[in-house]
């Protein structure tokens, strides 16, 4: 099996090479991810710019830009044949809730999805200490169940990926997974205002998590009790409990007192 690995993290990060090394053993492995970390770059495509890449090793390459633009080049420049599965991750920390709007890791595994192709995105719900054996561990079994293919692969043609959050202190021999909804965490928002030697101002924003809100098979709650948070996404954001009132709405915003 061929399979993808991006990540947001940058080349060189650990999680990055975690996957290498245990895809690596059994499958026909790519690498191609951003030069730099690129966390919180979300879905950003780099129209204005050239874009540079630069060979890292046999079958890995760095991209001079998001991860979005990285697996763009690689499944339609880089790669020579449509890979079977993508891996993004494994991921520096947490992508459950709100985060996946943001996260440059889930972002890239949309671009799989996109392009019909089994997708996943792979995070360790850790801040600090990090230990990926476990996070690669899950990543081997979800690979493969995946090659072994059943009634639901059609799917994936659907825009359909997997978001897979590990918890910090995951044993590998001892991994228990549960299929979850996306949770909703509480950050402290922030900026932080200074100034440059030269007086001009510049700002730091983003808050760290402040708590979570209870909700039943959430993914946050999931990592918290220590199971291995399996969220399946989709790329189709419609609304469709409003459109499902198509009738009465399209009659009240046509009707003589909608405005």
């Amino acid at each position: 099996m061929r399979i993808l690995l991006t990540n947001d993290d940058g080349i060189r990060a650990e999680g990055l090479l975690a996957l290498e090394r245990v895809f690596s053993e059994t499958h026909e492995v790519w690498t191609v991810a951003p030069e730099r970390e690129q966390s919180g770059a979300s879905h950003k495509l780099t129209l204005s710019a050239p874009l540079r890449v630069f060979e890292r090793g046999p079958r890995r390459f760095a991209v001079e830009g998001t991860p979005t633009d990285a697996m763009y080049l690689a499944l339609y420049h880089l790669l020579p044949e449509r890979p079977d599965l993508v891996f993004s991750g494994v991921n520096h920390g947490p992508n459950m809730g709100e985060d996946v709007l943001y996260s440059g890791t889930v972002a890239a595994a949309m671009e799989g999805a996109l392009a019909g192709i089994p997708s996943v995105a792979l995070s360790l719900a850790a801040f600090r200490d990090f230990r990926f054996d476990a996070a690669a561990e899950a990543a081997r079994r979800i690979a493969a169940r995946l090659e072994r293919g059943g009634p639901e692969r059609g799917e994936w043609a659907d825009g359909k990926l997997l978001n897979v959050n590990v918890p910090q202190d995951a044993v590998a021999k001892r991994l228990e997974f549960r299929l979850t909804r996306l949770g909703k965490r509480r950050y402290r928002q922030s900026v932080e205002e200074f100034r440059n030697p030269r007086g001009k101002r510049f700002y730091w924003i983003g808050g760290n998590p402040d708590g979570s809100e209870p909700m039943e098979n959430g993914d946050i709650d999931a990592v918290e009790r220590g199971f291995v948070s399996v969220t399946p996404l989709t790329l189709d954001m419609t609304a469709y409990d409003i459109l499902e009132k198509k009738s009465r709405l399209e009659s009240e915003l046509n009707g003589e007192d909608a405005f």
